[in-house]
């Protein structure tokens, strides 16, 4: 279990490191559109090659970053739910759902985008638009982002089971991100509470 433990956390590094510098390409979209908006406004000119770039960047960043969610513990769950649970019961709840939806689904999809992208890169398909760019980079980019999606996935079970059987910490157990966004939520309503009393009675006073 330790050498599992040990591959998960290279894993988990190494998906940090990628979701960190794929999500720079948002900054490379923002660039092209703002360029391309320009262009259009200024001299009335355009470019389908430089439109299908921003959504092709967009596109890597939410495919290839998803695992980076996940590993972040920033995926979606109902979270008033949720912290009702008891700890073991969040950590069944987390077992089943990467073992019987989440790796299925993701293996399903790597099972089908691998000749979906395949076909594309042999017949070297092209955009049916004028001047647009070759299809078959974005139809790997799904491939590439299922693949290390279904990795991700692979090391949050192991850390799971690690966590159950006491081995390791849970490092979401404080609730992370979540906690923070709620605990500021709640000093933001507690100031204003108090600004409204003072007003009041800065009222009654006068």
């Amino acid at each position: 279990m330790n050498a599992l433990i040990a591959i998960s956390r290279s894993v988990d590094a190494v998906t940090v490191r990628l979701g960190r510098i794929v999500a720079w390409l948002l900054v490379a979209a923002i660039l092209i559109s703002t360029v391309n908006a320009v262009i259009r406004k200024v001299f009335d000119m355009s470019s389908n090659a430089w439109l299908e770039a921003q959504w092709m960047l967009f596109g890597a960043v939410f495919l290839l970053c998803a695992s980076w969610t996940l590993q972040a513990n920033e995926h979606i769950r109902i979270d008033i739910v949720n912290t009702t649970l008891s700890k073991k019961t969040r950590n069944v709840i987390e077992l089943v759902g990467h073992v019987f939806f989440l790796m299925p689904m993701a293996a399903v999809m790597v099972w089908t985008a691998l000749p979906f992208a395949l076909a594309s890169y042999n017949a070297n398909e092209q955009s049916f638009s004028a001047g647009g760019l070759p299809q078959w980079p974005a139809k790997f980019l799904v491939l590439a982002g299922f693949v290390v999606l279904f990795v991700q996935a692979l090391s949050e079970l192991v850390k799971r089971i690690a966590v159950m059987r006491g081995l390791i910490e849970d490092a979401h157990a404080a609730g992370g991100h979540h906690a923070a966004a709620e605990a500021e939520a709640e000093r933001l309503l507690a100031l204003a509470e108090a600004e409204r009393v003072a007003a009041d009675k800065a009222k009654s006073a006068s």
